[in-house]
């Protein structure tokens, strides 16, 4: 049985870290390259960097965060926010991160995923979904929608049918970023989580939500995801890193304890 994984996400505008909540009300809560050096030394498994205004603003992300964050951290760094050839995601991996996110650029142009799963492996390949309930239909069967550019764009692509077809283009991670939920800190959106994660074959990562430990050890059992993104909740001091994993450890969830 693989251990899972507790990845913390830095949101970052204008080189600065961002939170928002439900992707709307985004303040400017700090330093990238900070946090990110802290949660490496505090145990953390993977880091993901999100350039929320690239796809946006239709602009590049900004390699010197992403150089600075990488040149800080020793566990892998998954990078996405403007993705939108293989040539961006080359750049990325030269700037230091080892996988790279695509998002609005993979829906609008699904051949993009095979193309840089071609270019530098299925592994450093993640599918970033964010997705918001809606009432079922013939075009969302599944009662959840994809939305782009940064949450603002709604496209009318059913949720389950678009992680499922970005498995068969290539991508070997999901990240599902729950709108409804996103810095609520009320907790994972389970339905969704368990739903993509037991249709597709490869790694599913919750993301949206996260408040309490207990959030954590749901999402990893009764959501069925491989990893939980936070945020909010270490962001502002509430938890450290350490503890969150000693939690979920001592509930019997599988962990990468390094002390």
């Amino acid at each position: 049985m693989l251990s899972k994984r507790l990845i913390a996400c830095l949101d970052v505008r204008d080189g600065k870290l961002a939170k928002s909540v439900k992707f709307v009300d985004t303040r400017d809560i700090g330093d990238p390259v900070e946090k990110a050096r802290a949660y490496y030394l505090d145990g953390l498994d993977e880091l993901v960097f999100y350039d929320i205004t690239a796809s946006s603003d239709r602009r590049n992300i900004m390699l010197d965060v992403v150089e600075a964050v990488a040149e800080q951290v020793f566990i892998p760094l998954s990078v996405g926010g403007g993705v939108r050839s293989v040539a961006d995601a080359t750049d990325l991996r030269l700037a230091g991160a080892e996988k790279i996110n695509v998002n609005s650029a993979a829906v609008q142009r699904p051949a993009l995923i095979a193309e840089c799963a071609n270019a530098i492996g299925n592994q450093n390949v993640v599918l970033s979904m964010d997705i918001r309930r809606v009432d079922v239909s013939d075009a969302c069967p599944s009662g959840y929608e994809i939305v782009i550019n940064g949450g603002r764009t709604p496209v009318g692509r059913d949720a389950l049918a678009w992680a499922l077809e970005g498995e068969r283009l290539g991508a070997g991670e999901l990240v599902v970023n729950a709108i409804d939920a996103d810095g609520t800190r009320d907790g994972y959106e389970l339905r969704l989580t368990a739903l993509l994660a037991e249709a597709v074959r490869i790694p599913v990562i919750a993301s949206g939500g996260a408040g309490r430990p207990e959030h954590l050890y749901d999402a990893l059992t009764a959501g069925k995801a491989d990893a939980a993104l936070v945020a909010s909740m270490v962001h502002y001091g509430d938890y450290k890193v350490s503890e969150l994993k000693q939690y979920l450890h001592d509930r019997g969830v599988k962990m990468r304890m390094c002390w």
